[in-house]
């Protein structure tokens, strides 16, 4: 009887089914099927309508991605093949084929070029129609400022007189989505049922004292999803409040003692006098060192004004730095992160009242700020609970034995025999 999904005829068909075992194309039969039953359409194809309320992908962007996945051909008419082939490629091709089908899914006017307009309807639609974000409102200054942050680490390399405004090379979005993983999880996951836990959707949930003004806080739900692109799932459950200069005090000691009991990974963020935000993620305890420590899950951001995550490079192992009561000049005391001494990626001093960032090869990052010289405003700090993975994994012994992964890494930064 032959293949009853699809006519032989069909290579390109053919071709991208390979890429399911037959249970996987038996479950996407079944929904096209539910779904083409609410089309109108005799369970022939679904229509645009009942494909965007599904997929909760509206607007400019549901509209560009059901005129992706019907291979563009305007004929309003979403076959399983179509199905087929668009999640063969989307979700199963390689790693060139998937960013490419992300870059034309950002060509959202359709006219070939990939502007700052069309990423500016991406991004407004992301926090607005796909997280949901409380206050995230369209035209809104606070809104608008936070989209900005994610265009301005954008670049527009191509000018051509049939594009209004300059436009995106293919190699300008792959460096701008290194930069932003959660934006590129997300971008890669559209066509997953909007229920299943869509990478790049999860936010973290942020404890803060009832004591605490929020409008001091400096971590943001948008900044916080930013923030944890880098991160695993589990790692995105909560992260609670365990410093804020402005209720605490500018004071390294108090820095430290209010973090002494959290054992897990911190989320370190200034604003400086400058107004620029940004900060570290430190995937160990801080704790005195004369020299630097940590692994390869460290990474630098920044916040505002624009997004940028900066992970390890491989260049070197100078990760985490935390020098206290040192007399020497060669141990600066103070936190920081890359680079090499005083001349770090970030650092504060131990007297939370200056500090400098430089580019480093440690992380491939810039000088996060205006200047190398910095002035911290705010300081805060926020513990990350690492959820049910540690919780299910905590009678196994040491961190070590928990997360072998980190062995080789922890030898290179010749750590692993002192934490045994």
């Amino acid at each position: 009887m032959g293949n009853a999904h699809s006519p032989p005829t069909d290579p390109q068909y053919v071709s991208a089914s390979r890429a399911f075992t037959q249970k996987g194309l038996e479950d996407l039969k079944s929904l096209f099927n539910s779904l083409a039953s609410q089309s109108q359409s005799n369970g022939e194809y679904i229509s645009p309508s009942i494909f965007q309320s599904y997929f909760k992908l509206h607007g400019p962007i549901g509209e560009r991605m059901f005129d992706l996945v019907t291979q563009e051909r305007k004929d309003q008419k979403l076959t399983f093949e179509d199905l087929v082939i668009t999640k063969a490629t989307y979700e199963k091709g390689t790693k060139d084929e998937i960013e490419e089908f992300i870059f034309r899914f950002l060509d959202v006017s359709g006219d070939n070029f990939v502007g700052r307009s069309d990423l500016e309807s991406v991004m407004n639609a992301i926090f607005t129609d796909i997280l949901c974000i409380e206050g995230s409102e369209v035209g809104s200054s606070s809104h608008q400022d936070i989209v900005n942050i994610f265009l301005s680490a954008a670049n527009f390399s191509i000018h051509d007189e049939k594009c209004s405004e300059k436009a995106m090379s293919f190699e300008d979005f792959r460096s701008w989505s290194s930069h932003l993983p959660t934006v590129r999880k997300l971008l890669g996951s559209l066509l997953l049922p909007p229920d299943s836990g869509r990478p790049g959707t999860q936010i973290p949930n942020l404890l803060t004292p009832k004591d605490i003004d929020s409008n001091t806080v400096l971590l943001r739900k948008e900044y916080a999803w930013h923030i944890g692109g880098a991160l695993s799932q589990h790692e995105l459950e909560d992260w609670k409040l365990l410093y804020h200069s402005s209720v605490n005090g500018l004071s390294f000691n108090t820095f430290l003692g209010n973090i002494s009991n959290h054992k897990g990974p911190t989320v370190l963020i200034i604003k400086d006098k400058d107004g620029y935000i940004y900060g570290g993620y430190a995937s160990q305890q801080w704790e005195r060192h004369a020299e630097f420590y940590g692994d390869m899950k460290c990474y630098l951001f920044q916040l505002n004004p624009k997004a940028s995550i900066f992970r390890p490079t491989g260049a070197n192992t100078n990760l985490q730095w935390c020098a206290v009561n040192f007399s020497s000049e060669d141990i600066p005391n103070g936190i920081g992160f890359g680079g090499k001494v005083n001349h770090l990626g970030l650092f504060i001093s131990a007297n939370f009242d200056q500090g400098h960032t430089f580019s480093s090869s440690t992380f491939g990052n810039p000088s996060l700020s205006k200047t190398n010289r910095i002035i911290p405003e705010t300081i805060e700090c926020w513990g990350v609970t690492q959820g049910v993975q540690n919780k299910t994994d905590g009678a196994k012994g040491s961190v070590l034995e928990r997360f072998k992964e980190d062995r080789h890494m922890l030898n290179m930064v010749g750590l692993a025999n002192s934490s045994e």
